[in-house]
């Protein structure tokens, strides 16, 4: 598994946590509970970001050392 494989594969398992918080929001739930996921959904999302900026970070990093050639 590349590091691009591994980026991808963290991508995709927060978005998938992501829609999953999402679907048990639509289930009959305490007011605790609601703002727990709340917060893991704010929590999924943030970390979704960092491994998207990771990537095109990478993607920027390696277009620069194509250019560079």
């Amino acid at each position: 598994m590349t590091m691009h494989d591994l980026h991808t594969a963290m991508i995709i398992s927060h978005q998938n946590n992501i829609r999953r918080y999402g679907r048990l929001l639509a289930t009959n739930l305490t007011e605790l509970e609601r703002k727990y996921l709340h917060k893991r959904i704010a929590e999924e999302q943030a970390e979704l970001e960092r491994w998207a900026m990771t990537v095109q970070d990478q993607s920027d990093e390696a277009a620069r050392v194509d250019c560079a050639q």
